[in-house]
């Protein structure tokens, strides 16, 4: 069918009307993409990073997105200025274990002429990729809980078991004052807890990395003394003599447990990772340091992580009888110390086989929002979940993060859209396995096997 210049004239100014209606409904629909963004932009532009975080500003935020989704909330006030929101979207049936779904809403700090793009002004550039502080680690999957919530009740599913959000202050600075406080209240006692979800890493790969354990920091400072006495004087066990001797010690062990990693033989959360982070030594002056005075005292501090699987016994004694031996004049202390076993005296392990439902249930739900898991690993840092874990609770870090380079902490740390708004599926599929999940008695399971 032909049409005339005038009929098509006749037609351009309502198409175009047509075009920015739908433009204006598609901003103001809070399911459409561009709406899932903007509200994910909106929490990393909050400047939460240590040590001022606007925790206020970052509470309000939240609060006003479980108004909008209609998620029960309550701000619990351990400590002064430093507000823990938790929320809840009940479950059918109150007697069943819960869900926990564990966030931190603290990053950390980001030096700002180093970045290309301003750290909290949540940039997206031409590739669809949003640069912010916490983009990574770990506003996204703050952000996607809800994003996923939204989803699941618009499309009317009712939980079985209740599911808590928790936003906890913190987490960079160890957590004290945040989820060690909440796993010790009354409040977190009256939840029945019986999985958590916590934060995980990105993956340069198209598998999604999930994680069953972490390596507990032991942050240890060595102290070596000796005779102090003029620079030229050739003097036995000085200070910075005994201290040296440490340290060559120290990094012996260190490469041991890397060549172990270069050689493929185990993961880096699998090994004891060393790293010396100060030394401090000498006789400062306006212009340096004293030059002909041999010191009466040396130091050096190191990073130490320890994965559940290794003996902490073994490793305190290699400390006190190689590292820092009082036969040398020298004394150690840990400026942190955390545990590796639970309550129990067990290794702070979460299952990944059969005898773990939930970790069934994540693979499947992964799969099912057409993700993939690679190996179960140990994460090789400290989270929040460690607090959980040592009161026996099973513990998963997840993020969705896939063929994403791992920036957090880094400069220009950013998360593509496409991977936000994917990551946001894949816990849609993992909230409904968990929430409707139905856990069998043994009872049950006799007959279902008959």
């Amino acid at each position: 069918m032909e049409l005339s210049c005038r009929t098509i004239l006749y037609f351009i100014p309502l198409l175009l009307l047509f075009l920015s209606s739908s433009t204006e409904t598609d901003e103001a629909d809070p399911s459409s993409s561009s709406s899932i963004i903007s509200r994910f932009q909106q929490y990393l532009r909050i400047n939460t990073a240590q040590p001022s975080p606007q925790y206020a500003e970052s509470a309000d935020f939240i609060l006003s997105q479980a108004k909008s989704i209609a998620l029960e909330a309550q701000t619990l006030d351990f400590v002064e200025g430093k507000p823990l929101i938790l929320l809840k979207w009940p479950g059918s049936d109150p007697s069943l274990p819960t869900i926990l779904l564990n966030s931190h809403t603290d990053v950390v700090a980001a030096e700002h002429d180093k970045w290309s793009h301003h750290p909290f002004g949540a940039h997206l550039d031409q590739h669809g990729n949003i640069y912010a502080r916490g983009s990574q680690d770990m506003k996204c999957v703050g952000t996607q809980y809800l994003e996923a919530i939204r989803k699941l009740k618009a499309s009317g599913f009712q939980p079985l078991r209740s599911v808590y959000l928790s936003f906890v202050p913190d987490e960079e600075i160890g957590g004290h004052d945040g989820a060690e406080k909440f796993v010790d209240s009354d409040v977190f006692k009256s939840l029945n807890v019986g999985i958590l979800l916590d934060e995980g890493l990105a993956s340069t790969s198209e598998n999604y990395r999930a994680f069953y354990a972490e390596r507990g920091p032991w942050w240890l400072v060595i102290k070596a003394t000796g005779q102090p006495g003029h620079g030229s004087r050739l003097y036995d066990n000085t200070a910075m003599e005994n201290l040296l001797k440490s340290i060559e010690s120290v990094r012996r062990f260190r490469a041991s447990q890397l060549d172990l990693v270069k050689a493929g033989l185990k993961a880096e959360g699998e090994v004891v990772s060393v790293n010396m982070v100060f030394l401090k030594a000498g006789s400062p002056t306006p212009t340096g340091f004293v030059m002909n005075v041999q010191p009466s005292e040396a130091q050096a501090g190191f990073d130490i992580r320890v994965p559940p699987t290794a003996d902490p016994e073994s490793l305190e004694r290699r400390i006190s009888e190689e590292w820092a031996p009082a036969s040398r004049n020298m004394t150690f202390e840990f400026k942190q110390k955390a545990s590796v076993r639970d309550t129990y005296g067990k290794p702070m392990l979460t299952g990944t086989d059969n005898s773990n439902p939930w970790w069934t249930l994540l693979e499947e739900a992964v799969r099912k929002a057409n993700g993939k898991l690679g190996k179960p690993e140990i994460f090789p840092a400290a989270t929040d979940a460690r607090y959980y874990r040592e009161l026996g609770l099973p513990a998963i870090g997840f993020s969705p993060m896939a063929n994403t380079p791992i920036l957090l902490h880094d400069h220009n740390e950013f998360l593509n859209q496409d991977e936000y708004l994917k990551g946001i599926d894949v816990y849609v599929s993992i909230i409904k396995a968990y929430a409707s999940h139905v856990e069998h008695t043994r009872k049950e399971a006799s007959r279902d096997e008959l």
